[in-house]
């Protein structure tokens, strides 16, 4: 479980803040905390599987502040820039550049109230249940007086996110298991798995080997948080998926294969790369094996037999689509910069039958998604304008366009393009018409809100963000 705390600091009571931040620090969760906490998770399952019973559920929290530019104004944190543009700017700058529905309107685009509005900073919480993640963040809270008439920070916007219930743990709303592909961080993974790209700790971390920015010292091991409040219109998806099912096969079979088309993996999370024509779930789940692919099995490169060009996890992480040494544009292309870790979570609830009967949403659900990075540009930025909202990526596939990421590509400004399509399309959905370009006449994820974080080290919040009682 986790929630998500977004709040301002009172103008009157900076120096309060500062002070009261310092009671926060012991609680923030470090990387060795982490680290034990996944080591005891791993220690639990293993022993519930030898004994064939449910893994005990660990009592485990943890806590984590991160602030905007905005903030760090507040604070008086920013006599030296940070040296992000996008950070500087924050997210609702960006908005139109990253094709959000309504950003070109007077009111700007279609995000609730609360993102419209200044944000300070966002706390944080997760924990194993409900009751710890509420009593962890009522604890946080009370350092603050939050809610009391001497508040130092008052309360913009509040959000719970859920693991979702039973064989659907792990999965997203969509139904395919999440967060399977992640860079390995130099010095800190030891034991990348196979097909594990390590990159350098600057691509995540400020400060460090890879940042190539010069930072404030007190930037030092932060990181950039990039937070996108994202809704999903799953019976419309699944209403999509059942009317375009691949033809040649009964409809839930060929409505499996679209979606796994559309994704580039099955919902057990086995990737489409490796078994084209049906789901594998012992390779989905196998660390070993499910991310050990490169887009390069037979004529990976030039056709979308295996797996479609513009599918979503080939288009946020092209792997052999930049990387082949055998590229027109060799030597390969580095993606290194442009890795991001993703932390996300599930909101809302299960589709009802009466939605499922209709095809239409009528209870919102989502993700709660969150991008790590050391450079937003280079980072999410980058992933969603340049890769996902790009119809001619990736790149050398001529004389077939990719077309958009099916998820979440966007229709935004294209580098080389006058005039802006009104449908995204999508080529390569069916393995024997793949010159057929598929409509896709929705747009299944809908952005409501977002902004780009600043996560401080707990060197940084003790020594330059809070301030001693004096």
């Amino acid at each position: 479980m986790q929630s998500y705390y977004f709040f301002t600091i009172d103008e009157n009571r900076v120096q309060t803040f500062r002070t009261q931040l310092l009671q926060l620090v012991p609680f923030i969760t470090t990387t060795t905390q982490a680290t034990d906490d996944q080591a005891k998770i791993a220690a639990a399952k293993k022993t519930a599987a030898e004994g064939n019973v449910a893994p005990p559920l660990l009592k485990i929290s943890g806590v984590n502040i991160a602030f905007t530019q905005k903030g760090l104004v507040q604070l008086e944190i920013n006599n030296e820039k940070i040296g992000d543009t996008a950070f500087e700017n924050g997210m609702l700058a960006s908005a139109a550049t990253l094709g959000d529905p309504g950003s070109t309107s007077a009111s700007g685009p279609d995000w609730i109230p609360a993102f419209k509005q200044h944000i300070h900073g966002v706390i944080l919480v997760s924990g194993e249940s409900h009751k710890t993640v509420n009593e962890k963040l009522a604890m946080v809270k009370h350092i603050f007086d939050a809610g009391c008439h001497d508040a130092s920070i008052h309360e913009v916007h509040h959000i719970g996110g859920n693991v979702r219930p039973g064989k659907e743990k792990g999965h997203e709303h969509f139904g395919f298991l999440d967060g399977i592909s992640q860079p390995a961080i130099q010095g800190f993974d030891t034991n990348p798995n196979p097909g594990q790209e390590t990159v350098p700790p600057g691509t995540i971390l400020l400060g460090r080997e890879g940042d190539t920015v010069t930072r404030p010292s007190w930037a030092m091991d932060g990181s950039f948080i990039s937070f996108r409040y994202l809704f999903q219109l799953v019976p419309e998806f699944n209403e999509f998926l059942k009317a375009n099912a691949i033809s040649g096969l009964p409809v839930e079979q060929g409505s499996e294969l679209l979606g796994a088309r559309l994704v580039g993996r099955w919902k057990s999370g086995a990737p489409i790369d490796l078994t084209p024509e049906k789901d594998d779930p012992a390779l989905g789940v196998d660390p070993l094996r499910n991310n050990n692919f490169s887009y390069n099995i037979l004529n990976d490169q030039t056709t979308q037999d295996r797996c479609p060009f513009a599918a979503h996890v080939r288009k946020t992480n092209p792997r052999g689509d930049l990387e082949d040494p055998h590229l027109p544009a060799s030597p390969a292309i580095s993606t290194t910069i442009n890795r991001i870790i993703r932390r996300g979570v599930q909101f809302g609830p299960e589709v009802t039958a009466d939605e499922a009967a209709s095809g239409k949403t009528k209870n919102g659900r989502g993700l709660l998604f969150a991008a790590y990075q050391s450079n937003i540009g280079n980072g999410f930025e980058f992933l969603q304008q340049s890769w996902a909202n790009n119809s001619a990526f990736p790149p050398f596939k001529a004389p077939v366009t990719p077309g958009w990421d099916p998820i979440i590509g966007q229709i935004g400004p294209e580098k080389g393009v006058s005039v802006e399509p009104t449908v995204r399309v999508m080529s390569g959905t069916n393995p024997s018409s793949q010159a057929t370009n598929l409509n896709l006449s929705a747009q299944w994820v809908v952005p409501k809100g977002g902004e780009y974080f600043f996560s401080p080290s707990i060197s940084a919040l003790k020594n330059t963000f809070a301030l001693a009682q004096g």
